[in-house]
C-alpha cells in the first residue's frame, strides 16, 4: 500500500496550505485537488490489494463500475461492508469533493481523509 498512502500524504500536505477562517477553507480548488488525489489513493489501494490477488496491470479496473465489480469478484467475497464503505468514499470524496466542489469545511474534509485512511488498511 506504499503508493496509495503516498497519494493520501500528498492530499494532506495541498490542504496544509490552504487558508481556513471559522472551519472553513476559504479557497476550493486546492481542497478539490486534494480531495481528487485522496480518491486515487483509494484506488491505488484497491489496484494494489487486486495485484496481490494475481491480476496484472492489464486487467486492473479502469472505470467505477469495473471497481466495484473487482471488489465483489475478488475482496469483498463474503462481507459486502467494503464494497459500502467504497461506495461511501466515492459519494463523498469523489463526488461531493471533487467533482462537485461542495465539501469546504475542515472536521468534513478531515474525516473524508480519515476514512479513505481506514479504507487503505483494509485493503493491506
Amino acid at each position: 500500500m506504499k503508493e496509495a498512502i503516498r497519494y493520501l500524504n500528498n492530499a494532506k500536505e495541498i490542504l496544509k496550505s490552504v487558508p481556513i477562517e471559522d472551519n472553513t477553507y476559504t479557497d476550493v480548488k486546492p481542497v478539490r485537488e486534494a480531495l481528487g488525489t485522496a480518491y486515487l489513493a483509494v484506488l491505488e489501494a484497491i489496484d494494489e490489494a487486486l495485484i496481490k490477488k494475481g491480476l496484472s496491470e492489464k486487467e486492473l479496473p479502469t472505470s467505477v463500475d469495473a471497481y466495484r465489480k473487482a471488489l465483489q469478484k475478488y475482496l469483498v467475497v463474503h462481507d459486502g461492508r467494503l464494497l459500502r464503505e467504497f461506495e461511501s468514499l466515492y459519494r463523498v470524496i469523489h463526488i461531493a469533493g471533487y467533482y462537485r466542489k461542495l465539501l469546504d469545511r475542515v472536521d468534513i474534509v478531515k474525516d473524508a481523509l480519515k476514512a479513505a485512511k481506514a479504507f487503505i488498511e483494509k485493503m493491506k
